[in-house]
């Protein structure tokens, strides 16, 4: 399916489908962890803030020291970036089955979620680290390359909507249930304690078990995916920079620190969207039992509407496209927080913000090249610095993830977040609603603030283009 720089549908698919593990994994975490932690595993706010942050800054601080390992390997029979990937496939699957198994421990329960989240971002990152820098190993072709990029955007989309779908579908339906049950039924002579008794115990097993059936098939995928990428993807070798003298350049170049800037603020926006939705909808819109189909609208509107952001960035630009595209989901997420408990305005505010998540994932790794080709045309003898541009891009985006988690679930535990209740007090509700609503817009006028000095226009763009076409 290989054939020198001449890449084939079936090699460009099987390289997009070894992008899904990661957002599948991350889609799944991002929207049910901190929700799991509370209500199922039952530990503390305040303990949860610690699992969710430690983890994702101890996983930042690992992208950047995969990256310079990876830079020292050496070149092997099946390349010098797959071995990476298929030796840490089993181990992260195994650690993502643990992270949501609930165990047999009374005291410093968190410790176990802390241990298994850290190690399961590090096998992660041994993972997504050496697939991002692919791109560059496949062909020596740049169009080649950005149709494979594209395809890997597809995918990636669908791989996020398969995460929320599987492991919404699979066990959203049961959270609270037993305490609910119990605080309905208390005062109820005709329920006795015993049949109360069962009823809590079954269903919190049920629960559980759903949990880690739920992670069951999502690590069934991943390996699934990872062995499609090995059959169907051909590494080649290629000659790079030293890491640190390649890091110490990506650093000064001014058009890839302001775009990264741009991304985090956004991605800091939308993490606090996704890891608090669950809560948003449960307690404090009375959502809690369409959460996940609210979810699956969101997600499917994002698939459906990436064509027409293709179009638009190709009609008006990437920085128009930006604009439009992430500013698109504010005044939607202001009318869900000032609109609670209404099932047609949220559907409604689920298939619009579809529209921003898509441009937000096809612009995310889309404008990446146009940064790295004005590197090129700068320091036209720097050779091999993908792996990292895609390293420190990645390093952003997961301490983003971390900070917006870990500040919102500190945040519910200042507010008097109760584990494990049925209903939470009047300031959890509010806390939720400024995290889903107030924060993330405040956040997206940060980050679009600084895109204004991002330098790279269309024109720059298409210049860039032309000049490496001549330079090759």
């Amino acid at each position: 399916i290989y054939n020198k720089n001449k890449l084939t549908v079936c090699s460009k698919l099987c390289f997009a489908i070894g992008g899904a593990p990661y957002e599948v994994v991350g889609s799944a975490i991002g929207f049910f962890l901190q929700i799991y932690l509370l209500d199922v595993a039952q530990i503390t706010p305040f303990h949860a803030s610690l699992v969710v942050f430690v983890g994702r800054a101890w996983d930042a601080a690992t992208e950047p020291a995969v990256g310079y390992f990876i830079s020292r390997s050496k070149w092997t029979k099946i390349g010098r970036l797959m071995p990476w990937m298929i030796g840490s496939t089993p181990f992260a699957v195994l650690s993502y089955l643990l992270l949501w198994y609930v165990p047999p421990l009374k005291t410093w329960k968190f410790l176990w979620y802390l241990v298994f989240y850290c190690l399961f971002q590090t096998l992660l990152t041994c993972f997504h680290v050496p697939y991002s820098a692919l791109t560059m190993f496949i062909s020596t072709d740049q169009s080649e390359r950005d149709s494979a990029t594209a395809y890997r955007t597809t995918v990636e989309v669908f791989g996020t909507m398969t995460g929320a779908a599987v492991q919404g579908q699979i066990v959203a339906h049961g959270h609270a249930s037993n305490h609910c049950f119990l605080r309905n039924t208390s005062s109820d002579s005709s329920v006795n304690f015993t049949d109360r008794l069962e009823f809590l115990l079954s269903s919190d097993l049920l629960q559980k078990d759903s949990y880690m059936i739920a992670a069951g098939v999502i690590g069934g995928l991943y390996i699934l995916c990872t062995i499609v990428l090995f059959f169907g993807v051909k590494e080649r070798d290629a000659k790079s920079i030293p890491f640190f003298k390649g890091m110490k350049l990506v650093m000064r170049h001014g058009p890839y620190v302001k775009l990264t800037t741009t991304f985090l603020f956004t991605s800091l926006a939308l993490q606090l969207v996704q890891g608090n939705f669950a809560l948003f909808c449960t307690y404090a819109v009375d959502l809690r039992h369409h959460f996940q189909n609210i979810v699956l609208t969101i997600l499917v509107s994002a698939v459906v509407t990436i064509p027409f952001w293709q179009w638009f960035l190709q009609r008006f630009g990437k920085k128009t496209a930006v604009y439009c595209g992430i500013s698109w989901i504010i005044p939607f997420l202001i009318l869900m927080v000032t609109i609670p408990n209404n099932l047609t305005v949220a559907y409604v505010v689920a298939i619009s913000s579809g529209l921003s998540v898509a441009s937000y994932f096809l612009l995310l790794w889309s404008m990446l090249p146009d940064v790295v080709d004005d590197f090129r045309l700068q320091n036209p003898h720097s050779k091999g610095m993908e792996p990292i541009f895609c390293s420190f891009y990645v390093f952003f985006t997961k301490f983003a993830a971390g900070v917006s988690l870990g500040f919102s679930t500190l945040s519910l535990d200042f507010a008097g977040y109760e584990t494990g209740a049925c209903s939470q007090p009047p300031s959890v509700a509010f806390t939720l609603k400024l995290l889903v609503g107030a924060a993330p817009t405040g956040l997206i006028f940060i980050g679009l603030l600084i895109f204004r000095f991002y330098p790279i226009t269309e024109k720059d763009r298409m210049r860039n283009k032309l000049a490496l076409k001549e330079l090759r």
